[in-house]
């Protein structure tokens, strides 16, 4: 075998194998590099994650078969073959490039390592099968075994387990990727403790974190200085990062939001943020395919409340049921919100398109009136919750009705967006749990029109999910006119809870993409109606 094949053929094996596998890496970001969430987004996506590889493997296989003799005869006649494999390599490389992506694949430092160690897991891969070809090659002695292992050999391709090395890599890479965490998380530490006065809350629950933290700062920052976690930056990675590029000297509040999905990371994060001030918002029905029981969800959520000093708060939205039982097993100082007679709540409720009034009762305050953009009973006692830190940290009366005053919308958590057309839209894509879908259908049957729904269904409810999804669609029966799903197998238990409630079934549209249930949309929308998108699943539950 000529000396050039097996030095140059590798590389541009490995090259091509690295460019086709920018889907894979997408699908590993999407899922927070954990293993298990990146397989199962390989077996619900297994037509898109392994098409790449299968293309490069029939490509050597094909250009192999046709160019065999020249190849060992003329060097130069595997370049048709390099080209060829580069060549497909940067066309999967372009196509998930120009994807639509609702979460863009982001080139960070940590995704530039894994493609170092992806490339040269890569080239070793390929390496060690071209070894293979030459040690059957140079035994000139091919009988049936020989000669069968080196036909394996050529068509058992590593590029077919593309997926796989992907996964590889990641695990190669994890010892540098802990190592440098650890270096980040120690320093981020560092930064919060040095300000010995600085006020440091944790939010954690099934859902409300997001939405009460966001409250939480706005009533604060009547009094405080207040630097809250952005967005959903809720992993120790996200919260670390906060602390080292955003926190100064002059900040006087940090609220850190916790999330969570599986056991221990609450813990993990109380230990970056070692909160004097916990939120408990929920304990529910999600992430199930990670936490597999409900009280394994209740006991990671507790971690926050248990990292608590001696004479921290702790704060707990009632629910008179989880979070209550563990309000009432807490030994530390702890308030209550959302129970009459407790430490906050609220009565003379009025809910509207136009956001919420209520008479808002604080310990042993006077009541007050209080008013709100914010849309949903639900968003009461997220307000309910932080109005106790709110009292507990010194704000007065006027100062609290002020922040209330001042909310906005969260971004893609009911929010109300005016359009051209007389038509209404609210978006509430960013998230659902079988709680807040709820709330969402009661918030879309209390406006007036024609209400139309676009929703896939919830995801990460595990064993539970289509039973959770069927009972979506029940209650969807009773406030929407219109249904359009996002999904056809996957909202198969929505549209047989809809039927089974008897909704029209003229009035259920299943389309296979948003883009394609955005244009039924636009299609039936006319002057007075009310359109609401209930949770939006991201790139890599698309089914397809």
């Amino acid at each position: 075998m000529q000396n050039i094949w097996p030095v140059l053929l590798p590389i541009s094996e490995a090259v091509a194998m690295v460019l086709a596998a920018r889907l894979l890496l997408h699908y590993f970001q999407l899922e927070s590099y954990q293993f298990q969430g990146y397989f199962k987004t390989v077996g619900r996506q297994w037509r898109r994650a392994f098409l790449p590889g299968l293309a490069l493997s029939l490509a050597y296989v094909a250009c192999f078969l046709l160019l065999s003799g020249w190849l060992y005869a003329e060097p130069f006649f595997f370049l048709p073959l390099a080209a060829l494999q580069i060549g497909l390599g940067i066309l999967f490389y372009r196509q998930a490039v120009k994807t639509a992506q609702k979460k863009k694949f982001v080139l960070t430092a940590r995704m530039k390592r894994l493609y170092a160690v992806l490339a040269l897991v890569c080239l070793a891969a390929v390496y060690l099968n071209i070894r293979g070809l030459g040690a059957a090659d140079d035994l000139e002695r091919l009988d049936a075994s020989w000669g069968l292992l080196a036909l394996i050999l050529i068509f058992l391709r590593p590029s077919l387990f593309l997926p796989l090395l992907v996964a590889l890599a990641g695990l190669l890479a994890l010892p540098i990727e802990r190592l440098i965490f650890h270096l980040y998380f120690r320093d981020a530490e560092k930064k919060l403790l040095e300000n010995p006065r600085l006020i440091r809350i944790g939010i954690t629950g099934s859902y409300g974190k997001t939405s009460t933290k966001f409250i939480l700062a706005e009533i604060l920052s009547q009094k405080y200085n207040v630097l809250a976690t952005p967005a959903s930056f809720n992993t120790p990675m996200g919260v670390t990062r906060i602390i080292r590029e955003r926190l100064t000297p002059a900040h006087q509040v940090f609220i850190g939001e916790m999330g969570a999905r599986h056991v221990g990371e609450i813990k993990e994060l109380s230990r970056l943020v070692h909160p004097t001030i916990g939120i408990l918002t929920a304990v529910g029905p999600q992430h199930l395919d990670t936490f597999k029981t409900l009280e394994r969800i209740e006991k990671t959520k507790y971690e926050l409340i248990d990292a608590l000093p001696a004479d921290g708060l702790g704060v707990f939205l009632n629910d008179d049921g989880i979070v209550y039982k563990l309000y009432e097993k807490t030994g530390k100082p702890k308030m209550l919100a959302g129970r009459e007679g407790a430490d906050a709540w609220a009565t003379d409720v009025s809910v509207s398109p136009q956001g919420s009034h209520f008479t808002l009762h604080l310990g042993d305050w006077e009541p007050f009136e209080c008013t709100t953009p914010l849309l949903g009973r639900h968003n009461i006692g997220n307000i309910l919750a932080a109005c106790c830190v709110a009292k507990y940290l010194g704000l007065n009366r006027e100062q609290i009705r002020r922040g209330i005053q001042q909310l906005k919308p969260v971004e893609h958590r009911l929010q109300l967006l005016k359009t051209a057309g007389g038509v209404t839209v609210i978006d509430d894509a960013f998230n659902t749990n079988p709680t807040s879908s709820k709330e969402a259908l009661k918030v879309l049957s209390s406006f007036p029109g024609r209400r139309v729904i676009v929703t896939p269904g919830m995801v990460e409810l595990g064993a539970e999910e289509a039973r959770y999804n069927e009972e979506f669609g029940q209650a969807m029966a009773g406030a929407v006119d219109v249904a359009v799903l996002v999904g056809r197998k996957h909202t198969e238990p929505i549209q047989k809870g809809l039927k089974e409630s008897g909704f029209p079934p003229e009035n259920i549209h299943v389309a296979a993409s948003l883009d394609e249930a955005i244009t039924i949309v636009n299609g039936i929308l006319r002057p007075g109606d009310v359109v609401m998108y209930e949770n939006d699943l991201p790139d890599h539950y698309n089914e397809g």
